[in-house]
């Protein structure tokens, strides 16, 4: 009899486990098969080349933001405490270096999908693997893992902070890290703050969210101070010379400028679209970070985190289109909350590469589109602009 029972229970639990076995398998074939596109594709990882360059500078006393590395003569341009990360890299070869950087994006490929559905509440066995699988192929990751860039570990890093129970001590460090890598990420930590204003506001006592806030610029002010004692020439240009030459990261017209600048470069065909961007960007912070506050304070995690990726992306000088790796985290969010038609619509903007179907490259060919190629051109931000609509019609109904 007992023996009948343990080989029912074996039975049930293998039966149980067959889908994860499914999933995992479906995902090593997926991740396997895109490194072996990308290196039949001869990505270049320039961008990572330029964080190793960046790291021996730091090593080597040279002055940060002087430099310019690659053929594509590429200058720094993050805060200084992003250089003191990668001086590992120069302990390095270029072929480990890269091999090493492909193998660590593609678990936060991972990472992203499972936080991305717990964020959402939809975290099932097996669902992280497919989302992962699916998610490797879309246009921004592809790019992030081309480039060699960090946007997936700062993502990641945001999502630790907002999937952990709130109130726990910790929670903001991750947010706050990642803006003393990268700037946008603060944006996180202004909606905490405004989220935690409100609700004092209204209660009259300290917060969850205060707490986060406090957090994550306690972190980023160590990370910032301890990169000015290391770093004190560089520091000191970039807090306040090259924080403001927005024009120092690329050209605004670029089809990989996916931000509300980008597409008004094109749209007005003007390499500065000026005040009409400062007003653009300054209503739409304004509105998306309503939607995001409005969510935080109705409990809506996943609506206020996304809602404000979407803001940041939008009204930064520049979003290429790798930055765009927030897609993951929006598109499980609208599959929880829209009809499959507009979700496929939205993953079809995504993983169809269409903003490169338009004329680009040398000669500045983006200031010279038609009507058409500026609608393509825009598919990253009017999706954004979809999603922030799509959050604030939940909020009026919730």
């Amino acid at each position: 009899m007992t023996v009948t029972v343990i080989a029912r229970t074996a039975a049930r639990r293998a039966l149980s486990e067959r889908p994860v076995l499914v999933a995992a398998s479906a995902c090593v074939v997926s991740f396997a098969v895109f490194w072996a596109a990308q290196r039949a594709a001869g990505v270049s990882m320039i961008d990572l080349q330029v964080y190793r360059a960046e790291g021996e500078a730091v090593r080597s006393g040279a002055d940060l933001y002087a430099m310019r590395t690659t053929t594509a003569n590429l200058a720094p341009t993050y805060p200084p405490f992003a250089a003191m990360l990668f001086t590992p890299l120069t302990l390095l070869g270029v072929p480990e270096m890269r091999s090493l950087a492909t193998a660590g994006n593609l678990l936060l490929v991972f990472a992203l999908a499972h936080l991305s559905l717990r964020l959402a509440g939809l975290d099932r066995p097996g669902a992280a693997l497919w989302t992962a699988a699916a998610a490797v192929w879309c246009e921004p990751v592809w790019s992030t893992l081309r480039y060699g860039q960090v946007n997936l570990l700062l993502t990641v890093a945001v999502l630790w902070d907002f999937t952990r129970r709130h109130g726990h001590r910790w929670v903001g460090a991750g947010t706050g890290l990642a803006a003393a890598v990268k700037l946008t990420p603060a944006l996180f930590a202004v909606l905490v703050l405004a989220a935690g204003v409100a609700q004092a506001l209204r209660q009259g006592t300290w917060n969850p969210w205060l707490r986060q806030a406090a957090v994550a610029a306690g972190a980023f002010a160590t990370a910032t101070v301890a990169a000015a004692v290391v770093l004190p020439h560089d520091s000191r240009r970039y807090w306040t010379e090259m924080v403001f030459a927005a024009s120092r990261v690329g050209r605004a017209e670029d089809t990989a400028n996916q931000s509300l600048r980008g597409v008004l470069a094109r749209l007005l065909h003007t390499g500065d679209p000026g005040m009409w961007w400062t007003a653009a960007a300054g209503l739409v912070a304004l509105a998306g970070l309503g939607v995001a506050v409005v969510a935080a304070l109705r409990g809506d995690a996943a609506g206020a985190v996304v809602g404000c990726a979407a803001t940041a992306l939008l009204i930064s000088p520049v979003s290429w289109s790798h930055h765009w790796v927030w897609c993951v985290p929006m598109l499980v969010l609208l599959g929880s909350r829209v009809r499959g038609p507009w979700v496929a619509c939205a993953a079809l903007v995504f993983c169809s590469y269409a903003l490169w179907w338009i004329p680009h490259g040398p000669g500045r060919l983006e200031l010279a589109l038609n009507g058409g190629q500026v609608a393509l051109s825009a598919l990253y931000a009017l999706a954004a602009a979809g999603v922030l609509f799509t959050l604030s019609r939940t909020n009026r109904t919730a």
